[in-house]
């Protein structure tokens, strides 16, 4: 089956390089002209375009393929999914992005569902830096599928010999693993920058982690996936790397240093989303809703720490 990846940031363009070495693959790029004149990302420095991969800015051609990965940030999904004019009968759309829709409240297999209801949504999440994709280096992945014959024909063509995917029918449960963390990661950031240690940090990740799990299990997902790769896994990985975006926003916050404003950062938005789903299904999300606060301005990093330590004493 013919497979085409639309979006070229660093992942897109990661996951179309490590995908071409089992055959041809399409990406769909905004700026495709400077794609095909130099064959180099500016989002992968040192990665050269294999010629197996075709570059184009026609999203009808990419649209062509059989199966679609979806690689652009959470709040443009929609959008893109508006502009797909292709029948999308018996074909798979697998989301790449990571996030809660603010404008929707929901996640990207639920947005398929919504704006392209004739395709069969997937989720592809996990631990992974597009960096580590790119160069070869080996990863693992969650592949989560509704529809089990599609989820097993989606692993089979997605793996290669070094990507190896996991497959769940859990897609509420992985793709919020996916979000929550990089919510989590912010807030580890911030603390590390904020010099309050390492000590701090993990206790971060692990009632973050509680938080992920609350949340998740009551919109539905399994408590066992989010032990997977696509939460305790991604979350493992994004909250000890300062190769994550997410994480290294969270280090500005904590240094009160600027942050480029052309970096995609999921987890301020998700964090909103988060907090509104805490009020309205009346969930205690401490640290996302604190997290939410800090990036909205609201609160300081000094201030979000003494709220969260000024809370009442009680059992884990």
């Amino acid at each position: 089956m013919s497979v085409a990846v639309l979006g070229a940031g660093a992942f897109g363009t990661a996951l179309a390089v490590a995908l071409s070495r089992n055959g041809p693959v399409t990406l769909w790029a905004r700026d495709a002209r400077a794609l095909m004149d130099t064959r180099q990302s500016p989002r992968l420095p040192g990665v050269t375009l294999p010629d197996a991969i075709t570059i184009t800015g026609d999203l009808a051609q990419a649209t062509a393929c059989e199966t679609l990965l979806l690689s652009v940030p959470m709040q443009q999904l929609s959008g893109l999914l508006d502009r797909i004019a292709t029948p999308m009968q018996g074909r798979a759309l697998v989301a790449c992005c990571k996030g809660i829709d603010l404008t929707e409240g929901v996640g990207p297999s639920a947005l398929i569902a919504h704006h392209q209801p004739d395709a069969t949504p997937a989720v592809l999440t996990g631990p992974s830096f597009a960096a580590d994709i790119a160069r070869g280096l080996p990863t693992a992945l969650t592949l989560a599928c509704g529809d089990g014959a599609a989820g097993r024909s989606l692993q089979a063509q997605l793996s290669t010999p070094v990507l190896r995917l996991y497959r769940s029918d859990d897609m509420v449960g992985a793709e919020l693993g996916g979000a929550l963390k990089n919510v989590i990661a912010i807030a580890c950031g911030a603390c590390i920058g904020a010099g309050l240690g390492d000590s701090a940090r993990a206790a971060l990740m692990t009632r973050g982690f509680a938080e992920m799990v609350r949340l998740a299990t009551a919109l539905g997902a399994r408590a066992d996936t989010l032990s997977g790769l696509s939460g305790l896994g991604d979350l493992t990985l994004t909250c000890t790397s300062d190769l994550s975006r997410n994480f290294r926003y969270g280090l500005a916050l904590g240094r009160g240093e600027p942050f480029d404003p052309t970096v995609t950062v999921e987890g301020a938005a998700t964090a909103q989303a988060a907090a509104k789903l805490a009020q309205d299904h009346a969930l205690p999300l401490p640290v996302c809703t604190a997290v939410s606060d800090l990036t909205q301005g609201r609160l300081t990093v000094r201030q979000a720490m003494d709220t969260l330590l000024s809370r009442p004493l009680k059992d884990e």
